[in-house]
Protein backbone atom coordinates (compact mmCIF):
# COMPACT_ATOMS: atom_id res chain seq x y z
CA UNK A 1 0.00 0.00 0.00
CA UNK A 2 2.87 2.02 0.52
CA UNK A 3 4.22 2.33 -2.93
CA UNK A 4 0.61 3.42 -4.12
CA UNK A 5 0.56 5.81 -1.26
CA UNK A 6 3.73 7.28 -2.27
CA UNK A 7 3.25 7.31 -5.98
CA UNK A 8 0.43 8.87 -5.66
CA UNK A 9 1.59 12.08 -3.51
CA UNK A 10 4.45 12.35 -6.03
CA UNK A 11 2.30 12.53 -9.48
CA UNK A 12 0.17 15.25 -7.32
CA UNK A 13 3.09 17.12 -5.47
CA UNK A 14 4.37 17.42 -8.90
CA UNK A 15 1.75 17.80 -11.05
CA UNK A 16 1.30 21.50 -13.36
CA UNK A 17 -2.04 23.06 -13.59
CA UNK A 18 -3.19 24.92 -16.90
CA UNK A 19 -6.61 26.54 -17.50
CA UNK A 20 -9.18 23.89 -15.93
CA UNK A 21 -7.15 20.69 -15.55
CA UNK A 22 -4.43 19.49 -13.02
CA UNK A 23 -2.01 17.16 -14.98
CA UNK A 24 -0.48 14.59 -12.70
CA UNK A 25 3.56 14.28 -13.27
CA UNK A 26 3.59 11.64 -15.98
CA UNK A 27 6.20 9.09 -14.53
CA UNK A 28 5.17 8.97 -11.00
CA UNK A 29 1.55 8.24 -11.88
CA UNK A 30 2.91 5.24 -14.47
CA UNK A 31 4.65 3.78 -11.15
CA UNK A 32 1.41 3.78 -9.71
CA UNK A 33 0.02 0.10 -10.76
CA UNK A 34 -3.11 -0.06 -12.12
CA UNK A 35 -5.46 -2.08 -8.84
CA UNK A 36 -9.10 -1.10 -7.60
CA UNK A 37 -9.15 0.47 -4.61
CA UNK A 38 -10.93 -2.26 -3.14
CA UNK A 39 -7.82 -4.91 -3.78
CA UNK A 40 -4.84 -1.44 -3.29
CA UNK A 41 -5.99 0.18 0.11
CA UNK A 42 -9.65 -1.09 1.70
CA UNK A 43 -8.78 -4.93 1.76
CA UNK A 44 -5.29 -3.39 3.99
CA UNK A 45 -6.73 -1.16 6.01
CA UNK A 46 -7.24 -1.17 9.78
CA UNK A 47 -9.12 2.22 9.77
CA UNK A 48 -12.31 1.25 7.94
CA UNK A 49 -15.68 0.35 8.61
CA UNK A 50 -18.44 -1.20 6.19
CA UNK A 51 -22.43 -0.48 6.49
CA UNK A 52 -25.47 -1.63 4.20
CA UNK A 53 -26.36 1.15 2.37
CA UNK A 54 -29.57 0.63 -0.39
CA UNK A 55 -29.61 3.44 -2.92
CA UNK A 56 -29.48 1.61 -5.81
CA UNK A 57 -26.10 1.62 -6.93
CA UNK A 58 -24.50 1.63 -10.10
CA UNK A 59 -20.71 2.29 -10.78
CA UNK A 60 -21.52 3.15 -14.28
CA UNK A 61 -19.00 1.70 -15.61
CA UNK A 62 -19.67 0.76 -19.07
CA UNK A 63 -22.20 2.07 -22.04
CA UNK A 64 -24.28 -0.41 -20.85
CA UNK A 65 -24.60 1.03 -17.32
CA UNK A 66 -25.88 3.69 -19.49
CA UNK A 67 -28.30 2.39 -20.99
CA UNK A 68 -29.62 1.03 -17.65
CA UNK A 69 -29.83 4.37 -15.99
CA UNK A 70 -31.21 6.42 -18.93
CA UNK A 71 -34.42 7.71 -20.04
CA UNK A 72 -35.85 5.67 -22.65
CA UNK A 73 -38.10 6.55 -24.99
CA UNK A 74 -40.93 3.94 -26.27
CA UNK A 75 -38.79 1.37 -27.72
CA UNK A 76 -36.84 1.14 -24.58
CA UNK A 77 -33.92 3.43 -26.59
CA UNK A 78 -31.78 5.93 -24.77
CA UNK A 79 -30.49 8.14 -27.23
CA UNK A 80 -28.09 10.68 -27.40
CA UNK A 81 -27.09 13.30 -30.00
CA UNK A 82 -28.94 13.41 -33.76
CA UNK A 83 -29.94 9.96 -33.59
CA UNK A 84 -32.45 8.07 -36.48
CA UNK A 85 -33.61 4.74 -35.10
CA UNK A 86 -36.33 2.76 -36.94
CA UNK A 87 -37.57 -0.41 -35.67
CA UNK A 88 -35.09 -0.37 -33.38
CA UNK A 89 -35.23 -1.28 -29.64
CA UNK A 90 -33.54 -1.48 -26.34
CA UNK A 91 -30.34 0.01 -27.80
CA UNK A 92 -27.88 2.93 -26.48
CA UNK A 93 -27.62 5.45 -29.56
CA UNK A 94 -25.18 7.95 -29.22
CA UNK A 95 -23.68 10.43 -31.40
CA UNK A 96 -21.48 13.33 -30.90
CA UNK A 97 -21.75 15.26 -33.97
CA UNK A 98 -22.90 13.64 -37.29
CA UNK A 99 -26.36 11.89 -37.75
CA UNK A 100 -26.56 8.16 -36.74
CA UNK A 101 -29.24 6.59 -38.14
CA UNK A 102 -30.15 2.52 -37.22
CA UNK A 103 -33.00 -0.06 -38.56
CA UNK A 104 -33.89 -3.26 -37.28
CA UNK A 105 -31.50 -3.46 -34.15
CA UNK A 106 -32.05 -5.12 -31.24
CA UNK A 107 -30.27 -4.75 -27.82
CA UNK A 108 -27.10 -2.96 -29.31
CA UNK A 109 -24.66 -0.20 -28.60
CA UNK A 110 -23.81 2.46 -31.13
CA UNK A 111 -21.19 5.22 -29.91
CA UNK A 112 -20.03 7.39 -32.80
CA UNK A 113 -17.57 10.13 -31.26
CA UNK A 114 -15.17 12.22 -33.13
CA UNK A 115 -12.42 9.46 -33.18
CA UNK A 116 -13.88 6.12 -33.76
CA UNK A 117 -17.24 4.21 -33.85
CA UNK A 118 -18.15 1.62 -31.46
CA UNK A 119 -20.51 -1.13 -32.28
CA UNK A 120 -21.54 -3.85 -29.98
CA UNK A 121 -23.81 -6.01 -28.14
CA UNK A 122 -25.29 -5.04 -24.92
CA UNK A 123 -23.88 -7.91 -23.46
CA UNK A 124 -20.42 -7.56 -24.73
CA UNK A 125 -19.65 -3.88 -24.26
CA UNK A 126 -17.29 -5.43 -21.18
CA UNK A 127 -15.02 -6.57 -23.95
CA UNK A 128 -13.86 -2.66 -25.14
CA UNK A 129 -10.68 -3.10 -22.78
CA UNK A 130 -9.18 -5.82 -24.89
CA UNK A 131 -10.33 -3.89 -27.96
CA UNK A 132 -7.97 -0.91 -26.39
CA UNK A 133 -5.10 -3.38 -25.83
CA UNK A 134 -5.74 -4.69 -29.07
CA UNK A 135 -5.01 -0.87 -30.43
CA UNK A 136 -2.38 -0.61 -28.30
CA UNK A 137 -0.24 -3.57 -29.09
CA UNK A 138 -0.72 -2.63 -33.21
CA UNK A 139 0.57 0.47 -32.28
CA UNK A 140 -2.53 2.23 -33.70
CA UNK A 141 -2.68 6.31 -33.49
CA UNK A 142 -5.97 6.62 -32.16
CA UNK A 143 -4.64 5.50 -28.56
CA UNK A 144 -2.46 8.99 -28.79
CA UNK A 145 -4.04 10.85 -31.53
CA UNK A 146 -7.42 12.18 -30.57
CA UNK A 147 -9.75 14.67 -33.08
CA UNK A 148 -10.49 16.90 -30.55
CA UNK A 149 -7.87 18.03 -28.21
CA UNK A 150 -8.24 20.79 -25.14
CA UNK A 151 -5.07 22.95 -24.48
CA UNK A 152 -4.56 25.72 -22.45
CA UNK A 153 -5.22 28.15 -24.90
CA UNK A 154 -8.30 26.47 -26.33
CA UNK A 155 -8.87 23.10 -28.22
CA UNK A 156 -8.25 21.74 -32.08
CA UNK A 157 -10.18 19.28 -34.06
CA UNK A 158 -8.89 17.30 -36.82
CA UNK A 159 -11.10 17.66 -39.58
CA UNK A 160 -9.40 15.82 -42.66
CA UNK A 161 -6.16 14.04 -43.32
CA UNK A 162 -4.01 12.42 -45.80
CA UNK A 163 -0.46 12.04 -47.12
CA UNK A 164 1.39 15.52 -46.78
CA UNK A 165 -1.47 17.56 -45.50
CA UNK A 166 -3.71 17.97 -43.06
CA UNK A 167 -6.71 20.07 -42.31
CA UNK A 168 -7.88 21.61 -38.46
CA UNK A 169 -10.55 23.86 -37.09
CA UNK A 170 -8.43 25.72 -33.66
CA UNK A 171 -10.84 27.58 -31.42
CA UNK A 172 -8.64 30.40 -29.01
CA UNK A 173 -10.22 31.28 -25.67
CA UNK A 174 -10.68 35.14 -25.85
CA UNK A 175 -7.69 36.96 -24.77
CA UNK A 176 -5.76 33.44 -24.89
CA UNK A 177 -2.40 32.77 -27.24
CA UNK A 178 -0.28 30.07 -28.13
CA UNK A 179 2.99 29.74 -27.70
CA UNK A 180 5.79 31.81 -30.18
CA UNK A 181 6.54 28.86 -31.68
CA UNK A 182 8.21 27.05 -35.71
CA UNK A 183 7.68 24.35 -37.40
CA UNK A 184 11.06 22.62 -39.25
CA UNK A 185 8.60 20.36 -41.33
CA UNK A 186 5.17 21.76 -42.50
CA UNK A 187 4.01 25.57 -43.50
CA UNK A 188 0.26 26.65 -42.28
CA UNK A 189 -2.66 28.56 -43.84
CA UNK A 190 -5.05 30.25 -41.26
CA UNK A 191 -8.16 31.39 -42.57
CA UNK A 192 -10.10 33.30 -40.10
CA UNK A 193 -14.31 32.16 -39.48
CA UNK A 194 -15.08 34.24 -36.99
CA UNK A 195 -13.59 36.95 -34.18
CA UNK A 196 -10.25 38.21 -34.44
CA UNK A 197 -7.16 37.05 -34.62
CA UNK A 198 -3.95 38.75 -34.02
CA UNK A 199 -1.25 37.05 -35.64
CA UNK A 200 2.80 37.08 -35.48
CA UNK A 201 4.78 35.73 -38.59
CA UNK A 202 8.30 36.67 -38.54
CA UNK A 203 8.67 40.40 -37.35
CA UNK A 204 5.20 41.57 -38.24
CA UNK A 205 2.35 41.81 -36.12
CA UNK A 206 -1.14 42.52 -37.47
CA UNK A 207 -5.10 41.99 -37.45
CA UNK A 208 -7.12 39.58 -39.50
CA UNK A 209 -11.04 39.28 -39.30
CA UNK A 210 -13.16 37.07 -40.72
CA UNK A 211 -13.34 35.82 -44.09
CA UNK A 212 -9.22 36.63 -43.90
CA UNK A 213 -6.41 34.70 -44.00
CA UNK A 214 -2.37 34.26 -44.16
CA UNK A 215 0.37 31.95 -44.77
CA UNK A 216 2.91 30.92 -42.25
CA UNK A 217 6.17 29.19 -43.84
CA UNK A 218 8.48 26.58 -43.18
CA UNK A 219 10.31 27.74 -40.27
CA UNK A 220 9.08 31.28 -39.75
CA UNK A 221 8.11 31.60 -36.32
CA UNK A 222 4.60 32.70 -35.16
CA UNK A 223 2.20 33.19 -33.06
CA UNK A 224 -1.55 33.49 -33.01
CA UNK A 225 -3.92 35.50 -30.05
CA UNK A 226 -7.26 36.33 -29.39
CA UNK A 227 -7.56 39.94 -28.84
CA UNK A 228 -11.29 39.89 -28.68
CA UNK A 229 -14.11 39.09 -26.27
CA UNK A 230 -15.50 36.17 -28.75
CA UNK A 231 -13.98 32.44 -29.18
CA UNK A 232 -11.89 32.75 -32.45
CA UNK A 233 -12.29 30.19 -34.82
CA UNK A 234 -9.92 29.22 -37.61
CA UNK A 235 -9.34 26.86 -40.01
CA UNK A 236 -5.74 25.83 -40.52
CA UNK A 237 -4.30 23.58 -43.76
CA UNK A 238 -1.10 22.54 -42.44
CA UNK A 239 0.75 20.66 -45.25
CA UNK A 240 4.42 19.36 -45.44
CA UNK A 241 6.43 16.21 -45.30
CA UNK A 242 6.06 15.67 -41.55
CA UNK A 243 2.67 16.70 -40.13
CA UNK A 244 3.20 15.41 -36.17
CA UNK A 245 2.26 17.75 -33.17
CA UNK A 246 5.75 17.12 -31.63
CA UNK A 247 7.32 19.51 -34.81
CA UNK A 248 7.21 22.53 -32.52
CA UNK A 249 9.83 24.50 -31.96
CA UNK A 250 8.61 26.50 -29.20
CA UNK A 251 10.31 29.64 -28.24
CA UNK A 252 8.22 31.63 -26.11
CA UNK A 253 5.19 30.49 -24.07
CA UNK A 254 2.60 31.52 -21.04
CA UNK A 255 2.04 27.94 -19.80
CA UNK A 256 5.86 26.70 -19.44
CA UNK A 257 5.47 23.72 -22.07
Amino acid sequence: MSSYLEASKQAYEQAETDADFIRLEKQAFIDCSSDSIDYAVMEHTDNGVVIPLNVGWNDVGSWSALWEIGDKDDDGNVITGDVLAQDSRNCYLRSDSRLLATVGLEDIMVVDTHDVVLVAHRDQVQKVKELVNQLSGEQRKEIDIHALVHRPWGSYQGIDRAERYQVKRITVAPGAQLSLQMHHHRAEHWVVVKGTAKVTCGDRTFLLSENQSTFIPIGQQHRLENPGKIPLDIIEVQSGAYLGEDDIERLEDLYGR
